[in-house]
């Protein structure tokens, strides 16, 4: 370890890490960013393939209207592109007929308006349901989609939290989003592989011990995902077992993608969309040739995406060219091939894709990003409306730095 003694500590280089480490730069104290894998991004993936630039993580710049990436992006060259998402479209009614889908997105309707009117007592989204509704299914592989969860694990109250937020604006980067998170760390010190294992204070400062030595830090800003809190793969002081009991009710829902690469890439029109079987929780949502590219990316969320992850990657292809060529026939889908795919829930060091609130436990996240005055959490799971976006996690990390800087600040001129 080049710096075993810093003023502060950054624990993980994902989006909140950048963007508190993005905060602190030329703030005049030694930073230093730890991050167990090999990479900048977290759940920001850009994984290139034949030339191919595919995000297996975030891929849209969501409420892109105040979404803070959008700028950085800008600023830094990146190309944003601000056409609409296919989403909600289904190729030629392909094995969902007008009348169904006016059908299905009623049911979705019905459902968020009885959220709003008359939430279930008991915060549980599932609750909402009519009984033996017809497209209940349909309104569960939504949630699996938006939130990686199904509605019994769903709270009412955090969703609608996020709900209320977001806009419909969804931008995306046809350099990838992981591109941009990775390429935005600023000039600090980082030691990657370098898992953070145990936080202990020591006197006025912390002590972080890795596989790799000692860090000492006047504060931290730990990053990490909630599932690392809650499992004690990150042990920190009892005086935060709050903080750890709360990332327990924010678990991280599941969504995976997989890209299938077309060998004839103008079988379908670019930039459309299928959903695979309507009538089903665990389908999943395809979108042929985003940026006209030669692929298939496929989207699994909630139950559906924990059941194929354990299967693997090309038991999942298998059920993407199923679905695939229920809709548009066994010769296209035989020609499918398998390029890349994420398993978020297997994944070292994640246990998810992003953060959702379980019934009654929505009043988590407000202790979970509690103010301290040493060590300081940050992550997407920390925002009261953004969870689940990587302007979400880019924000509290921001808002983490300048609660350390308020507080070295003080210590400072106590000296």
């Amino acid at each position: 370890m080049r710096m075993n003694r810093v003023d502060i500590a950054i624990v993980g280089a994902g989006a909140a890490g950048v963007g508190a480490a993005r905060r602190l730069q030329n703030c005049g104290l030694d930073v230093l960013v730890l991050e167990a894998s090999g990479r900048v991004g977290g759940r920001a993936w850009t994984h290139s393939v034949e030339g191919m630039p595919l995000d297996l993580g975030c891929g849209w710049l969501h409420s892109a209207e105040r979404n803070p990436w959008v700028a950085i992006a800008e600023a830094a060259g990146f190309t944003v592109d601000r056409s609409t998402a296919a989403w909600g479209q289904q190729l030629r009614d392909l094995g969902f007929p007008p009348a169904e889908q006016e059908a299905a997105n009623r049911a979705f309707a019905a459902w968020d308006a009885r959220l709003r009117s008359a939430p279930p007592a008991n915060d549980r989204a599932a609750d909402a349901l009519p009984p033996d509704g017809p497209w209940n299914a349909y309104v569960e592989a939504l949630s699996g989609y938006i939130n990686g969860a199904g509605l019994s694990d769903l709270s009412v109250a955090d969703y609608l939290a996020y709900d209320d937020a977001a806009s419909d604006a969804n931008w995306r980067l046809p350099a990838g989003y992981g591109t941009l998170v990775a390429s935005q760390l600023p000039p600090v010190p980082i030691a990657l592989g370098t898992a953070v294992r145990r936080i202990r204070e020591d006197g006025s400062g912390l002590v972080l011990e890795t596989p790799r030595g000692e860090v000492r830090a006047r504060a931290a800003i730990v990053t990490v995902p909630t599932p690392v809190l809650a499992r004690g793969d990150l042990r920190l002081p009892e005086r935060y077992d709050d903080r750890c009991h709360a990332a327990a009710q924010l678990p991280l829902g599941l969504a995976n993608k997989l890209f299938l690469r077309l060998e004839d890439a103008e079988a379908v029109p670019p930039e459309s969309h299928l959903l695979g079987n309507p009538r089903s929780a665990e389908t999943g949502s395809y979108y042929l040739r985003p940026f006209g590219r030669p692929v298939i990316e496929c989207f699994f969320g909630g139950s559906g995406a924990a059941a194929l992850e354990a299967e693997g990657p090309d038991a999942t292809a298998a059920f993407a060219r199923e679905e695939l060529g229920a809709l548009l026939g066994a010769r296209f889908a035989r020609a499918l091939r398998l390029v890349a795919a994420s398993a978020w829930g297997q994944a070292d060091g994640f246990g998810g894709s992003y953060s959702h609130a379980l019934p009654g436990h929505a009043e988590a996240r407000a202790v979970l990003a509690a103010p301290d005055d040493r060590l300081f959490l940050a992550g997407e799971a920390c925002s009261r409306v953004d969870f689940s976006t990587a302007h979400g996690a880019l924000t509290t990390g921001k808002v983490a730095a300048e609660a350390v800087l308020a507080v070295l600040g003080r210590a400072s001129s106590r000296r």
